[in-house]
């Protein structure tokens, strides 16, 4: 008779294979789409990346920012891309001096320019900071990627392409934003490099 914990395993197992398997050709020109926007900004001169989020989304634009400064299969040049989830300084103050929805908001206003690609990174797609964080991107003439899932939330209709991973639950809709963070950071790599 299996174990309580062996079945748990077994169904979350089951459910992250469903999650990947619903991806499919549409998840596939979205990376490339998505790559497209970061090689634009990054071959401008002084162009960049930024990339936000909160929580485990924030633990996600650190990664893929590593990615991309450091190596990811390459060895190569590094690349002008920001997390801006990192200086725990502003962050703190920022959260003490303005309401936290203008958290982020702050932060592009002083790093994202014209040209640049701003990386929202929200589960739900409706994080009131990441939201305003995008408005101000767009106000300031960068683009914008939006990686979120669930139904897009309102992030979605606000980005010039937006990844939605096909899932209500977290974990999966986070395992599904890995894989595309890979990809995303792989196509770049490979379009910038060779």
């Amino acid at each position: 008779m299996p174990n309580s914990t062996t079945e748990l395993l077994h169904k979350r197992l089951a459910q992250a294979v469903a999650c990947y398997s619903a991806l499919g050709e549409d998840f596939l020109n979205t990376v490339e789409a998505a790559a497209e926007l970061a090689v634009t900004a990054l071959r401008r001169p002084k162009g960049g990346v930024y990339l936000l989020g909160n929580g485990g989304s924030a633990a996600d634009a650190q990664h893929w920012a590593a990615e991309l400064v450091g190596r990811y299969l390459a060895e190569r040049d590094p690349l002008n891309v920001h997390a801006l989830t990192v200086n725990t300084s502003t962050l703190t103050a920022l959260v003490n001096d303005y309401p936290p929805e203008q958290l982020f908001e702050r932060i592009v206003r002083g790093h994202v320019g014209a040209g640049d690609l701003l990386v929202a990174i929200s589960t739900s797609g409706n994080s009131a900071n990441i939201l305003a964080a995008v408005a101000a991107a767009r106000q300031a003439g960068a683009k914008v990627l939006g990686v979120t899932g669930k139904d897009g939330g309102k992030l979605a209709s606000m980005c010039d392409v937006a990844f939605i991973a096909p899932s209500n639950d977290t974990p999966r809709i986070q395992e599904a934003h890995l894989l595309f963070g890979h990809l995303f950071c792989e196509l770049i790599e490979v379009s910038m490099f060779g």
